[in-house]
């Protein structure tokens, strides 16, 4: 995938950050729309690897349709979430994680591909999908309205102007997928790549907009003098009425050669 600014996989920094928020991550982050779930599923997988699994929040919605699926999770809190909801996951870098043998009809990675190696990711990948299988990694990204996201726009400008454009209120996010396909073109592993678009929306209240917000890594690596200055000028921003955001989720589909 092409990089989103410094949300790249060589950045271990913010890319194994998410651990230490690993109960706020569950609670918080939004999960993913049924149809992406049914297109997945369209194949009729029966064994489906999540790379990168976090907390479990995609394997647990292709868990509930009867289909076995292994977490692969670099962060061993993240790992003890998803297992306590009943997803077997197994600790490691994707790159460097031994697969002992084992193949799989699907490969899915949600919120994650942007933390592991374009090259040997992809490469690892098609060598682990059986025939006819599919690798699909997805993002989730957030629009707001725009009397909000005006109001956000300036407190980040003012109090974090290091990542305005880069965080979850940010415009433009799903303008990286299309190249993101095209890098996956590139590499002449594959036969098929799809790009495939599921919006969605969703209320928040103020409070857990606030405890969405720090779950992001651009947010929670901040220094926590200013991270506090930020969540308490955000809150103030929005109000107590919360906001509704608008999601795109934003699928790659590739099929291996």
């Amino acid at each position: 995938m092409a990089p989103i600014d410094d949300r790249v996989h060589t950045n271990r920094a913010r890319a194994e950050s998410f651990g230490a928020g690993a109960l706020a991550y569950d609670r918080v982050r939004p999960g993913y729309p049924k149809a992406l779930v049914d297109d997945l599923l369209a194949g009729r997988p029966t064994d489906v690897l999540d790379i990168g699994c976090g907390t479990g929040k995609a394997a647990r919605l292709i868990a509930e349709r009867g289909v076995s699926v292994l977490g692969v999770e670099i962060d061993e809190r993240m790992a003890a979430v998803a297992r306590a909801h009943g997803i077997t996951v197994e600790v490691g870098g994707f790159e460097t994680w031994d697969a002992a043998g084992r193949r799989f009809d699907l490969i899915v990675s949600g919120q994650a591909w942007h933390w592991i190696d374009p090259v040997q990711g992809s490469a690892k990948a098609v060598g682990l999908l059986r025939p006819g299988g599919l690798l699909a990694p997805f993002w989730n990204f957030s629009g707001l309205d725009p009397d909000v996201q005006r109001r956000l726009d300036e407190v980040y400008r003012r109090i974090a102007p290091q990542i305005t454009d880069r965080s979850v209120v940010r415009r433009g996010g799903p303008a990286t997928i299309p190249p993101a396909g095209d890098g996956r073109r590139a590499t002449r592993r594959f036969a098929e790549v799809e790009h495939r678009r599921y919006p969605w929306d969703r209320a928040y209240t103020t409070a857990e907009w606030l405890e969405l917000i720090q779950t992001h890594s651009d947010h929670s690596t901040l220094p926590p003098d200013r991270l506090a200055a930020l969540v308490d000028a955000v809150g103030a921003a929005i109000g107590d009425g919360g906001l509704h955001v608008h999601y795109v989720t934003e699928a790659i589909f590739a099929r291996p050669r």
